[in-house]
This record gives C-alpha cells, structure tokens and sequence, in this order.
C-alpha cells in the first residue's frame, strides 16, 4: 500500500504541475476578460435561480439543477478539503483556492452556456448534455469526448463515491465509533434506493437537503469567527501573505513553496467548486430554460456559494483557531472537527450531520454525472448494472485509505478538466456571441428558437 500511495502521489504530483495551473487558471482568467467580467452580474444570476422559467422545456426547474450540482459540489471539499489544504499548503492555499473560485465564476457560466446549447432530447423526451456532446456536435471530436466520458467515470469513483463515504465512514467512526463497514453498506443502500428514481429523485432530495445543511454550517462558521473576533483579520492578512510567502505562515507551520501553496489551493478549490471540470454542465443541460445564458447565469452562482463564500469561511474559521491557539497545522485534515468543537454542545453535532449529508448528497450528484457519461459511451441499456457498481464503490470507500483516495481523486479530475478546458477555449467564440445577445442587449426573456432542435 506504501508503494501505491507514492505512484498515486506522484502522478496526482505531475497532473497537477504548473501545465494544469496554467491551463486552469489561464482559461479562468481569460474567458473572465473576454466575457467582461461576468462576475458583476452574480446578483442578477442570484435572482434568476429562485425564479421558475414558465414555458421553458427541461427535465428539472433551474433551482433543482443548480441544487443538484451545489450538492456535488458542497461536502468534503468545503470541509475536510480545506483542512488537508491548509494542512498540505499552509494559509496561502486558502488564497488560491478562493482565487480560483472567483476567476471560475467565469468558466462555471461557460460552462453552463455551452451545455444547454448543445444538449439534446430523446426519444422519451429526456435532455442530455454537457462537454461530451460540446465536443462533438459543436467540435466534432468524438475521441475527445469519449475520453471526457472515461474520465469522467473515473473521477465519479473518487470524488463521487470513495472521497464521501470514506469521509462519513471516517466522521462516524471518530466521532460515535460506528463501524466503517455499517457505514458503508447503509449508505451503498440509501443511495441506491434514491438513484433507481432517475435525475428527478436526486434533484427532489438535494433541494429539499442543501439549502438547510448549507444554511446551518455558515451560521456555525460565524458562530466560532465571532469567538476568535480578534484573529479574524490577522487571519485573513496571514492567508494573503503566506499566498506569496509560505514561511510567513510561521506558528509550527514547517515547509512549503508558493508552487505548493498554489497547486493544493487549486486542486482544492476545483475538487470543491468543480468550476472547468465539466461536471455541473451534465445537470445544467436538464434545466428548464427558455435560452443558454440564463442557465449559464444560474449556473455560474453554484461556484459563487461553494467556493467565494463556504470555504473561504472555512479558511478563515481554521486560521482564526490556529492563530488563537485553539488549533495547530498538525490537526490536518481534523482541523475542521476540532474547530467546530468550539461550539458547546451543538458544535459537534452539527458538522458530523452537515458532513454526513453534504457528502450523501454529492455522491447522488455525481451518480447522475457518471450515469449520463456511461449513457453516452455504452446507451440505457445498463444503467442499472452501473448503479448497482457505483452504489458498491460507496461501501467500499468506506474502508479504505484516506490519503489514496484524495491522490486518486486530484488525478482523476485533472485528467477530466482538460477535455473540457480545451472545449470551452475553441467555442469561446460562441459562448460571446450568446451572451452579447441575451445578457449584453438585455434579452433575457427572449426564448432560443434554436434550443433543442
């Protein structure tokens, strides 16, 4: 296992060098400035979420759509992923993983653009899309959509599936000391009896779940700043100096590089908002919209929630305790455990039912992922044969590795980014030409004749 761990490292190492930052960030900040900044309309694209889209066709409302991704997105990340940053990277990973959830407001409403444009209906009237059918009806690169699907199966088996049952199981254990092996076959069980429903049963549980779990984990995050009120600015001063300045990090903080910094910042803040991964737009497809821009807008607001706001108060709740003395960079991925512990009585209980549900609900999202990947390459026909693997993988992440499963999962979804990257930077044109129609002559409202035809 040693041996396996130092391959799994070392690949997840070479994926994320300075190509995949350059690429990552590069198309960030480049569809940033060619779509002028699409960051200042997040509050018109707030509003649009909460809105149902009358006389739209879709299989979901754009709320259900923009909650199923949220519920991949919300979970391990936000929570023991921003611990192992910092733990891995010092304070400045904070700073990067932040950077990259604003720049990927960007890439999120590409995205979402992209996906709805180029979906698809079938015979029974379901809508299909995301990168792969980008790829080939807008590219014509079938090969590279296939590839996107691969990976894209490959990344549900970590970041899906073993990363969030491995993390309730883990949770469960250190906490209630409930077996790793109960935890996994009752959450291998649950999850399937909720997918066998399709893309609406998964859309109706993480509406009525994330909003709720989302809600009750900030006010704990405020809840703790306001007991280390007096480190909450240095905190934040320590995690843009030590961005640039690892040593800055000081207090038992040994090692690092900017280069480290940067690159686990990144992994985490794409592990957690999944902006240019390619994942949401599979969901964002099924939307009830009456043209592209409006979900791309929708779309766009998941990075917003996920990464500008939860884990940036993640970043700050574990640095304030580190610079009170509450915590230490030794606590690693149990930072956020010992932080929440702050909170008399209720702190505890809190985090390990938001962990348990935020992490059930991105295995539900990122089964619907997998399951539209697999429809692509192999049809319906199996589908329920791919449920019942992908229910086995949750039982069996359960007991396996920690450190394992978070080098697959960072690997696995550099090797899914680029497909998408790369699709989204060849139909950059089209995604200004989209939006200058509808956003930049203020036509919203407008139905896309062209949309689903």
């Amino acid at each position: 296992m040693e041996q396996i761990q130092i391959i799994a490292d070392e690949i997840s190492s070479f994926l994320w060098g300075w190509p995949m930052m350059i690429l990552l960030l590069g198309t960030h900040l480049f569809l940033t400035i060619r779509l002028r900044f699409p960051q200042l309309k997040i509050f018109k694209a707030i509003r649009l979420s909460i809105k149902k889209d009358k006389g739209s066709e879709g299989d979901v409302s754009q709320f259900a759509a923009l909650a199923t991704s949220l519920a991949a997105t919300i979970g391990t990340g936000n929570i023991v992923g921003v611990a192992t940053a910092v733990a891995l990277g010092g304070p400045g990973a904070i700073f990067w993983c932040w950077l990259t959830g604003v720049f990927g407001i960007a890439t999120k409403y590409g995205e979402g653009l992209v996906a709805v444009k180029f979906r698809q209906v079938t015979s029974d009237g379901t809508m299909l899309g995301g990168p792969m059918y980008a790829l080939e009806k807008g590219l014509h690169m079938k090969w590279l959509a296939v590839l996107f699907c691969i990976f894209t199966m490959l990344a549900s088996l970590g970041i899906g599936s073993t990363v969030q049952s491995n993390s309730i199981s883990t949770t469960l254990f250190e906490t209630y000391n409930v077996p790793v092996e109960l935890t996994g076959v009752v959450i291998s069980f649950i999850l399937f009896l909720v997918v066998v429903f399709g893309v609406k049963g998964i859309a109706r549980v993480c509406s009525a779940v994330v909003p709720f779990m989302a809600l009750f984990y900030i006010l704990g995050c405020f809840y703790i700043l306001g007991i280390n009120h007096a480190y909450v600015w240095p905190a934040i001063k320590l995690i843009v100096q030590s961005a640039f300045n690892p040593a800055a990090a000081g207090g038992g903080f040994v090692g690092g590089t900017v280069l480290m910094a940067a690159r686990y910042g990144m992994a985490r803040g794409l592990f957690s908002n999944e902006s240019g991964l390619g994942s949401a737009p599979i969901v964002a497809a099924a939307a009830k919209t009456r043209n592209s821009v409006r979900q791309a807008l929708v779309s766009s607001t998941g990075t917003f929630w996920d990464t500008v706001v939860i884990c940036a108060l993640t970043g700050i709740v574990l640095i304030s305790c580190i610079l009170s003395g509450n915590l230490s960079y030794d606590d690693g991925a149990s930072l956020t455990k010992h932080a929440f512990g702050l909170i008399p009585v209720v702190g505890t209980p809190i985090l390990v039912i938001g962990m348990v549900f935020f992490a059930f609900t991105t295995t539900l999202g990122w089964c619907y992922y997998s399951e539209r990947a697999f429809e692509y390459l192999f049809g319906k026909r199996y589908i329920l044969i791919f449920r019942v693997l992908y229910c086995l993988t949750c039982l069996m992440g359960a007991v396996v590795n920690l450190s394992l499963v978070w080098s697959f999962a960072d690997s696995a979804n550099a090797l899914m980014a680029i497909p998408n990257l790369i699709s989204l930077l060849l139909l950059s044109g089209l995604i200004v030409r989209e939006t200058r129609k509808y956003l930049w002559n203020d036509k919203l409202d407008d139905f896309d004749p062209e949309l689903n035809n």
